[in-house]
């Protein structure tokens, strides 16, 4: 047992050793190589903008919402593939996506609202 644990912690030593050389070599090449931490020195990566977020979010949940139709019809259609189980556990999670996908929209809408009805 303790030779287990002594192999899992040296596992994760040398882990931590080899990403603390990785972002040691990220931070010499970039800009923050003057003693900045290296977990800021690594490369930004582009965030997708709000409304990118927001359309992929949207395709998802249309994606899911597609899934479950494909399911539901292979279940009437007789497929033994197609559990009833499968089938409404895809029904709820489409359900709940569209359900969130609708409360951020109302959010949205309201904050609208509320920032055109402020007094400048």
């Amino acid at each position: 047992m303790t030779d287990a644990i002594s192999s899992v912690l040296s596992q994760i030593r040398s882990y931590q050793a080899q990403m603390a050389s990785l972002q040691g070599a990220a931070g010499a090449a970039g800009p923050a190589a003057s003693g900045a931490a290296p977990a800021t020195a690594s490369p930004a990566v582009a965030a997708p903008s709000f409304g990118e977020a927001l359309g992929n979010a949207i395709r998802k949940v249309n994606t899911l919402q597609a899934q479950t139709r494909e399911l539901q019809t292979a279940f009437e259609r007789g497929d033994p593939r197609a559990d009833l189980a499968r089938v409404m556990v895809a029904a709820q999670a489409s359900s709940v996506a569209f359900r969130a996908t609708v409360e951020v929209r109302n959010r949205l809408v309201q904050a609208y609202q509320d920032v055109m009805n402020m007094p400048l």
